[in-house]
């Protein structure tokens, strides 16, 4: 649980994680002092990760050398070594003294203009919580690939199907909230996204969610990779059961069977994007490789993650014996083959015969492939009735 800092609270605090931003990091403070309406006294929190780039350093000379107001600071706190972007969040909310608390990040993907409308929507409106949103009505991102693009899509429509969020943009790593909403929870800190954990165990608080534009970083590189992603997967299992699964409640067979399609076919989502992405990579991705040679690798990499998600997930299977994983994973790929079959032939059908874009064949045929592999699954590989 979070402790309370017991000393006389600022009136906001600004959580900024650092790893390697030295090109960003003096001027994010000073667009943050610029923007603070002066009848507000803020706190601002930089948490680095021990930055070989010396970040953390040029926060400390920045802090000698900058005047000093009273109302608005700026405190440093050196970590040791990287431990996440959830971990830090939460050592800044740890050290906070705001009633209000500001997340967000250090290279101007979130622009700073927006916070006075965030502390607006607490202070003024009382709201609980405020995300800033890509995905709501006049928000949108900038600078991202369509690969990029992708993932964050399907990253959320995991969050808000399998989690039950109504946000559109529960990814989003630029929010503010009413410290005192999270005052008796205990945080995981898993991954990367703190909003999507405050939003799972927070029942009944009142969210705005504010548009704004995401503009890719210009300086410095994303964190984004294979750990974050794998990080990801992690919280959202975890956050799924924090509360108690549907299926445990509901006793209709229908609203069960329902539900675990539902889960059954977001799992469906991720591992489209698997398959796209791996397809892509090794045709795109300086491999030259043949597009259907390219098309079984995305196949078997997505099947793989698809059965371990589904097998914990969806239908919520902890018999992890080496035996039986063998033997479900063989039922799984051979179904799952059944739709491989009709999705190769497809993509060769529309590409060769039709002259159809690699891209676009490959969407029809991974989405055409995918029926019938749920029915299948659940009663033969997962030896579960299929109204149920």
């Amino acid at each position: 649980m979070l402790k309370q800092v017991e000393a006389e609270k600022s009136q906001i605090s600004i959580i900024i994680p650092t790893y390697n931003e030295s090109e960003n990091i003096i001027n994010i403070l000073h667009s943050i002092r610029e923007i603070i309406p002066r009848n507000i006294s803020s706190q601002t929190i930089v948490v680095d990760d021990n930055s070989p780039d010396g970040t953390g350093k040029l926060v400390e000379d920045y802090l000698k050398n900058v005047k000093k107001i009273a109302d608005n600071t700026i405190e440093i706190i050196h970590r040791k070594a990287k431990d996440g972007l959830g971990s830090a969040i939460l050592k800044g909310i740890q050290q906070s003294k705001g009633d209000t608390i500001v997340v967000m990040d250090c290279d101007f993907s979130h622009p700073p203009q927006i916070i006075p409308k965030l502390i607006e929507s607490i202070k003024k409106y009382q709201y609980d919580i405020a995300v800033a949103s890509r995905y709501i009505s006049g928000g949108k991102i900038q600078g991202w690939s369509l690969k990029r693009k992708l993932m964050s899509k399907f990253a959320t429509l995991i969050a808000k199907k399998g989690l039950g969020i109504n946000t559109k943009d529960p990814m989003s790593g630029f929010f503010a909230f009413k410290r005192s909403i999270i005052k008796e929870l205990n945080f995981d800190a898993i991954g990367y996204k703190i909003l999507l954990e405050i939003l799972v165990k927070t029942k009944g608080v009142n969210i705005k969610e504010i548009p704004y534009t995401f503009q890719d970083r210009e300086f410095g590189s994303s964190k984004v990779g294979l750990k974050t992603i794998l990080d990801y997967y992690k919280s959202v299992w975890k956050l799924y059961r924090y509360g108690k699964p549907l299926e445990k409640q509901e006793k209709r067979s229908s609203v069960k069977f329902l539900s675990k399609a539902a889960r059954f076919y977001t799992v469906g989502a991720s591992g489209f994007l698997v398959n796209y992405l791996i397809s892509l990579l090794f045709t795109n991705g300086g491999l030259d490789m043949w597009y259907l040679h390219a098309t079984v690798l995305g196949i078997f990499a997505s099947i793989t993650s698809n059965f371990f998600l589904n097998k914990t997930w969806t239908f919520g299977d902890r018999d992890f014996r080496i035996k039986k994983i063998i033997s479900q994973y063989g039922k799984f790929v051979m179904f799952s083959s059944l739709g491989a079959l009709v999705q190769l032939g497809m993509v060769y059908f529309l590409v060769d015969g039709n002259d159809v874009s690699y891209p676009l064949a490959l969407i029809v045929a991974v989405i055409t492939a995918a029926f019938g592999n749920f029915v299948l699954n659940k009663k033969w590989t997962f030896n579960e009735k299929l109204l149920n």
